[in-house]
């Protein structure tokens, strides 16, 4: 695991470089629809990325987490998705994916949020407080997938 992380707000001169870290990193993933850095620029320019932190290692970005705001069945606001969550190929598997999560998750809370829901492995994402909910649904998603 490399120790030397850092992890700090995005800056506007950084958006080229998380879109192709965030391209880079789901590129062979089998569960991605190789939309998600679209998602998270549509996301930057609606003004709807409430947290974007990135993971820096030297000079180089190495990792992305986005967290906006969603709408729950309940109506209740305060909620927020967090993802996607990109760490770079070759940074993969060293744990800059769960500093960036528990990094992300503590900006939520120093915000006043009430809760955060993502679309996941929940045998994974357990680690994080994260539990499967049978209650939310999403088509095209298998159940379990969903946790909050």
């Amino acid at each position: 695991m490399n120790t030397n992380i850092t992890i700090r707000n995005e800056q506007p001169t950084e958006i080229d470089t998380i879109t192709q870290l965030t391209e880079a990193a789901f590129k062979t993933e089998a569960h991605s629809s190789l939309t998600e850095q679209f998602i998270v620029n549509a996301l930057r320019y609606a003004d709807q990325l409430t947290i974007s932190l990135v993971a820096v290692v030297g000079d180089a970005i190495v990792g992305h987490v986005a967290i906006s705001p969603v709408t729950i069945s309940s109506g209740a606001n305060g909620w927020y998705g967090l993802g996607p969550i990109s760490v770079s190929p070759e940074h993969q598997g060293q744990g800059i994916g769960s500093k960036l999560v528990k990094a992300s998750l503590a900006e939520l809370r120093h915000l006043g949020g009430l809760g955060c829901v993502l679309l996941g492995n929940p045998a994974y994402y357990g680690r994080f407080g994260f539990k499967a909910h049978p209650g939310l649904v999403l088509p095209g998603v298998p159940p379990g997938c969903i946790i909050k």
